[in-house]
């Protein structure tokens, strides 16, 4: 337990984090064959999610992976690597049971980095190497201002893209230039009637605070712009500066420094409290401390990944794949030119036939994996279903735990019996909350991550 009460600690989307990941090579067995891995597993509800590495530029605040650009024909290169890791994949379910997906994502980096004609291909390995019908199941896109189309937006609305999410971060010229963001308003005003336009269902705007100079009159011109739009989700997402992004290479106050700034913690809080309140008022409902859906709206996309027992396909050299007791990957790294030779090595590879970095999640890890990803959502963890997966119960499995929560006032006393579910408080602290369940084996190989 690490008995802090600071309100932004980590940025908690997956458990447990890929800098907990290791190299799975073993002494006498190497590494799994994916068809060892997904044997015995279920696989008729999987999400599929495929990872484009690629961006126009890197934002200041960016730690994910992905490159700028791409020389020399790499999207195809990418593409064909893809193409043979999808049939690799696909072999390795097997056909002694039905598999079918329910869900799809194309995330990044920008997957709108293509152009409308890779686009075209991407969906096609999606659908004629693993099988996924498109069409029929949400898939959710993210893109960006400069990218967003009027070509590459009606490839996404043919093949049944049913939810885009566009990174705004903010409406405020000056705001996107300290965050290392370089748009203007008129370019997000145009791309987002670009998007309307096309008729996907499900808009999705991400939004920042707590950018250097931001103030509650200037994140209510952002929440207010992106309103006029009536998108039917947002993201509120706090601010975060971490070691190798542009942030975090100034070494002014917008660096590493300023994590350790409580101020910055209470103007972020603020912040936070303020667009919640704010979209609140204006219909939308809270679904998780970042996500907020406009009150009857379509559930049209896999958002805020909260599946505690489905399968997941990642196909990238960035995305994650689950079975019940594994997670695995490909290496991870923040630093650019680590990332450039990952993706390099990626499309020269011709094997995919095995786990390359992972971590088993299996017994204690599955228990805390269930509890973090149910609490972490505003309608909370039914004990029900946990003990009807584990044959325990939540509160005596983590009673340190939660004993905490309550006493910090993160635990709704209003919720129904037997409901666990957070307060507004609880919600609002769930980048403190969340790391707190982390067990001491990922703290300890969080701690070992030598950061690339």
């Amino acid at each position: 337990m690490t008995g802090t009460t600071r309100p932004y600690q980590s940025y908690v989307y997956a458990y447990p984090h890929k800098t907990a990941y290791r190299p799975l090579d073993g002494r006498t067995t190497g590494r799994p064959l994916l068809g060892d891995l997904w044997a015995g597993e279920r696989k008729d509800a999987l999400s599929l999610y495929l990872h484009i590495p690629f961006c126009e530029v890197r934002c200041g605040f960016c730690n994910l992976f992905t490159r700028i650009g791409a020389p020399d024909e790499l999207t195809t290169r990418y593409l064909d690597a893809l193409d043979r890791q999808a049939s690799a994949v696909r072999d390795a379910l097997g056909d002694d049971g039905p598999v079918r997906f329910a869900a799809a994502a194309f995330g990044g980096g920008t997957p709108t980095f293509l152009t409308a004609g890779e686009l075209e291909r991407l969906c096609d390995i999606a659908e004629k190497r693993m099988g996924a019908d498109l069409r029929s199941v949400p898939l959710s896109v993210e893109t960006s201002p400069s990218t967003a189309t009027a070509d590459r937006l009606a490839v996404l609305a043919d093949r049944g893209t049913t939810r885009i999410s566009i990174g705004v971060q903010s409406f405020v010229d000056a705001e996107a230039r300290a965050a290392v963001r370089p748009q203007h308003r008129s370019e997000v005003e145009a791309a987002l009637g670009r998007i309307r336009d096309a008729r996907i269902p499900v808009l999705n705007i991400d939004l920042i605070y707590g950018i250097d100079g931001q103030t509650e009159e200037t994140w209510r011109t952002s929440l207010d712009a992106a309103l006029s739009w009536r998108p039917e989700e947002l993201y509120l997402y706090p601010l975060y500066v971490r070691p190798l992004t542009g942030l975090g290479r100034q070494g002014t106050s917008t660096g590493s420094a300023r994590q350790q700034d409580a101020a910055w913690d209470e103007q972020r809080l603020r912040l936070y409290r303020a667009g919640r309140d704010h979209l609140l008022d204006q219909g939308y409902e809270q679904v998780s401390m970042r996500m907020f859906r406009r009150a009857g709206a379509p559930h049209a996309g896999p958002d805020d990944y909260a599946c505690q027992t489905d399968g997941m396909i990642g196909l990238g050299c960035g995305a994650r794949s689950y079975t019940s007791s594994l997670h695995y990957s490909f290496d991870y790294a923040v630093e650019m030119r680590e990332i450039r030779g990952i993706i390099d090595g990626f499309t020269a590879t011709e094997d995919f036939s095995r786990a390359e970095v992972g971590r088993y999640v299996d017994g204690d890890e599955a228990r805390r994996r269930h509890l973090l990803q149910s609490l972490l959502q505003a309608e909370g963890l039914r004990p029900e279903d946990y003990r009807e997966r584990f044959g325990s119960d939540p509160r005596a499995d983590f009673a340190s735990e939660l004993d905490l929560f309550a006493g910090r006032g993160w635990l709704d006393v209003s919720a129904a019996p037997g409901l666990l579910r957070l307060s507004p408080e609880g919600l609002a602290h769930s980048d403190a909350l969340g790391p707190e369940l982390f067990s001491p084996g990922v703290r300890a190989a969080m701690a070992a991550y030598e950061l690339k």
